[in-house]
């Protein structure tokens, strides 16, 4: 293999990678606490949406639910946020996708509604898009290696007079 086609796949791995992680970065929903008892308040919200371009509108769906939760509440850190009752839900994990005033996604985000004394602590549910930035890291890391690997096999090997 010449040197010229490890240096092309290692900057398509690298060029993949780098289109894979900043859309992962970018959408951003959080709830928060990640576990909640039945009856309990789950703050959803979608850092990415900006209060100017019009309301979140936050999709929650899971065992007993298909519900949207709209929000022109501006958050604290930044972008929209909701607080959601969780009376009358059913035990169990539900999903929160964003959608922006623009129509532009926030992503997605879950969390778990548990019988009441059940409900362990936590910071938040967050659940930026793993999944790409682990392939993202995946690529860039493969890329890497190889370029290394061959590198060292294009070395002359030095002779002893």
């Amino acid at each position: 293999m010449k040197v010229s086609t490890a240096l092309c796949s290692a900057a398509l791995g690298v060029g993949l990678g780098t289109l894979l992680l900043p859309g992962a970065a970018l959408a951003d929903t959080t709830v928060s606490p990640a576990s909640t008892p039945v009856g309990g308040t789950v703050v959803l919200t979608a850092t990415t949406c900006n209060p100017k371009s019009g309301d979140a509108l936050f999709r929650v769906t899971g065992p007993n639910r298909d519900q949207n939760v709209r929000s022109t509440t501006a958050a604290a850190g930044g972008g929209l946020s909701a607080e959601l009752f969780t009376a009358g839900f059913t035990l169990g994990t539900y999903t929160v996708a964003a959608t922006c005033g623009d129509g532009s996604s926030a992503g997605s985000a879950t969390f778990t509604v548990t019988p009441i004394g059940a409900a362990p602590a936590g910071s938040g549910g967050d659940n930026r898009d793993t999944g790409a930035l682990a392939a993202g890291g995946t690529l860039l890391g493969t890329a890497l290696a190889g370029a290394v690997i061959l590198i060292r096999r294009r070395r002359p090997v030095s002779t002893v007079a």
